[in-house]
């Protein structure tokens, strides 16, 4: 493709005349699905190139090379294209067979079983649920040719498509809720970086969105590859699960290209199975993850935790997941929502010493409040600990906002250098104080457990700035600020009623 850059632009021009594309969201699943048989069959002619047996999983007539590649121009177009990706391929690819009038079989709809190697199931997985919004097969046919012109056989090209298509999943931020499925990649590579990935390591995200945190991963551990025995240990050193179907196949087209033939990642539900079956057949190395919070889930996924651990708060119970996954010896790198820090009820309060009791919280770094603008302000933090042994002491950093910005936004994200003062500070650690307020400080586990009542939310800013809101935003930073105050009323009232040799409140 000559020009590259002008991708996103082009597609987004011709779905705006297509009555069918309702708003941001849709054209970028449009897109997704699209992309991901395009970069399929690319793959496939790898496949089929270094396995002399290689049969597609996809039936002739559905494969990306036999019904959208159009080298003569004479391809399906107008209503005949509609009516055969409507009819035939997405059915197919669902699993359905196409039949005649007399029952006879047409097309063998996909079919997987136990057996099925990764590499063929992702394709009815990632089809399991997906649309196709378009109503206009000429637009259709347009928007099939420029994905199509994609050179996915060039070195050169396929990386640099692969930088677009980072800028489609940024997209996503300002796609209504789909931005849940996108953590910016400055805080992914940061973390991936901290975390310090060696050949020979698994790492697991059971709640993986696009895939961001899978390939900073990716990203720092190729850096290590010296032999082919290397490779195969970094192809095979992820895992993920991702309960929604849109972000399941963005995050499979996103690891195919990255070169990942066979991307263990999952279409499931991470807290769907008891913790207390875990064995270490089910644990990793390293995780890294940005939890889904702020939902709640119903009772019965409770009934999958101890009845001390069992949150009706989404990021609590993945917390918990993440404590039971965790290998003896291993690290993570959690991003969580201050509510988690401070909060005060039986199952955070558990899980906060559960956390400290068993693995060693060595690090808390409070990030500015709009990291996830536009898809939520609320303040988040990157907890960094290991299966080591106990907390003895844990080290607070707050990181503020980069000088010349008052919020991060769409046109001005957070980027990667922004963390260079975390940086700088992290490996030669001292407590520092700005107007008063600590930015950074160490604190025992008696002082967190004792004299904090397990409330890690340690690291306040410094003053106070007007911001403005969204309705249901607002309404939680209300709830989070209630909940902390509350957390320090009863904590010194718990103080006083000691000193006076009552019981506690």
């Amino acid at each position: 493709m000559s020009n590259l850059s002008s991708f996103v632009k082009r597609l987004r021009d011709i779905m705006r005349n297509d009555a069918g594309i309702n708003g941001d969201a849709q054209r970028i699943e449009q897109i997704a699905w699209l992309l991901f048989l395009k970069v399929y069959d690319a793959k496939e002619l790898d496949w089929e190139f270094s396995e002399d047996d290689y049969v597609s999983i996809i039936p002739e007539p559905c494969r990306w090379r036999n019904w959208a590649h159009d080298e003569t121009g004479k391809g399906l177009t107008g209503d005949a294209l509609l009516n055969f990706v409507n009819n035939t391929l997405f059915p197919v690819l669902k699993g359905k067979d196409i039949t005649d009038g007399s029952g006879n079989i047409l097309i063998h709809g996909v079919t997987v079983t136990a057996e099925t190697p990764i590499k063929k199931a992702i394709v009815q997985s990632t089809f399991a649920d997906a649309n196709q919004y378009m109503k206009d097969g000429v637009l259709l046919r347009q928007v099939v040719n420029i994905i199509d012109e994609l050179d996915l056989g060039d070195y050169e090209e396929s990386h640099a498509f692969g930088e677009i298509y980072e800028t489609i999943l940024k997209e996503l931020q300002s796609a209504g809720s789909a931005g849940e499925f996108y953590t910016p990649r400055a805080v992914t590579e940061f973390m991936a970086q901290h975390i310090h990935p060696r050949i020979g390591e698994t790492m697991a995200d059971f709640a993986c969105g696009t895939g961001g945190f899978i390939t900073s991963w990716l990203k720092e551990l190729q850096k290590q590859i010296k032999s082919t025995a290397d490779a195969e240990k970094y192809a095979n050193s992820i895992y993920g699960i991702e309960k929604k179907q849109f972000p399941y196949m963005l995050c499979i087209t996103n690891l195919l290209l990255h070169g990942l033939d066979v991307p263990r990642v999952y279409h499931d539900n991470s807290l769907l199975k008891d913790v207390l079956d875990y064995t270490e057949d089910d644990q990793f190395d390293v995780i890294l993850m940005n939890p889904p919070y702020g939902g709640s889930e119903k009772a019965e996924v409770k009934n999958h935790f101890p009845s001390d651990l069992a949150s009706s708060e989404t990021a609590d119970l993945f917390m918990s997941v993440i404590m039971y996954r965790l290998k003896e010896g291993g690290r993570a790198a959690v991003v969580l929502p201050d509510g988690f820090l401070f909060g005060t009820d039986n199952a955070k309060i558990n899980i906060k010493k559960k956390l400290l009791s068993e693995f060693n919280l060595h690090t808390i770094v409070r990030m500015p409040g709009s990291v996830f603008s536009p898809y939520t302000s609320i303040t988040t933090n990157i907890l960094f600990f290991d299966r080591t042994g106990p907390t003895e002491e844990t080290w607070f950093y707050r990181l503020d906002m980069p000088e010349g910005y008052k919020h991060f936004s769409k046109t001005k994200p957070m980027k990667l250098e922004h963390f260079d003062p975390v940086v700088a500070w992290w490996n030669d650690r001292q407590p520092l104080n700005v107007d008063g307020f600590d930015k950074a400080r160490c604190y025992s586990v008696e002082e967190l457990s004792d004299d904090l009542g397990y409330n890690l939310d340690q690291c306040g800013f410094p003053h106070e700035e007007e911001e403005i809101l969204a309705p249901m935003d607002l309404i939680q930073r209300y709830q989070e600020e209630r909940a902390s105050l509350n957390a320090e009323i009863d904590r010194v009232l718990a103080e006083i009623t000691a000193k006076l040799g009552g019981a506690e409140l």
